[in-house]
């Protein structure tokens, strides 16, 4: 049966949403992300507000129901990356029905307008679900493993992606 996947731009005021998408990937996945449930779970209003000022958040939601989630910040990156995508995650009773391509189709439609044109991520090198997820969405490793400084003793993979245009 198909599903009406919408996706949207979160803005300060959802701050509440955005905590509760975020907390659930961190119980879900605790190991895909560089956050902890204990940490993120005790930041107040003021707190979730501020994650605003420094990147875009996109939730895709199925039939009304948040399902994935992602962030986008505005940087000059390695391999000439124009913005760095994280916090990306989906629940997992809606896998397999487009979020992570909906939201990336999202982002494509605005990338001359919000210098997105090159997209970088960073992924755990022991995420293989994720990392074959990302090349099918057109992302490439780029350079070697890279040793985390949140999570010592862990390595991530950079890769990137050129904005798909119509």
């Amino acid at each position: 049966m198909p599903h009406n996947i919408a996706c949207v731009e979160l803005h300060a005021d959802e701050w509440a949403r955005l905590r509760d998408i975020r907390l659930k990937a961190l119980i879900d996945s605790p190991h895909a992300f560089g956050g902890t449930y204990e940490n993120e779970s005790a930041f107040d209003e003021d707190r979730w507000r501020l994650e605003f000022v420094k990147q875009a958040f996109v939730i895709a939601s199925v039939d009304g129901v948040d399902a994935a989630m992602m962030y986008v910040e505005n940087l000059r990156g390695d391999f000439d990356a124009t913005c760095w995508i994280g916090g990306c995650w989906s629940d997992p009773d809606f896998r397999g029905v487009g979020l992570m391509r909906t939201m990336f189709e999202f982002l494509d439609k605005q990338a001359d307008s919000r210098d997105w044109s090159v997209q970088g991520l960073g992924v755990w090198t022991d995420n293989d679900l994720a990392i074959a997820a990302y090349e099918k969405l057109g992302f490439v490793e780029m350079g070697g493993p890279q040793p985390s400084s949140r999570q010592p003793g862990k390595f991530y993979q950079r890769m990137i992606r050129k904005t798909i245009t119509a």
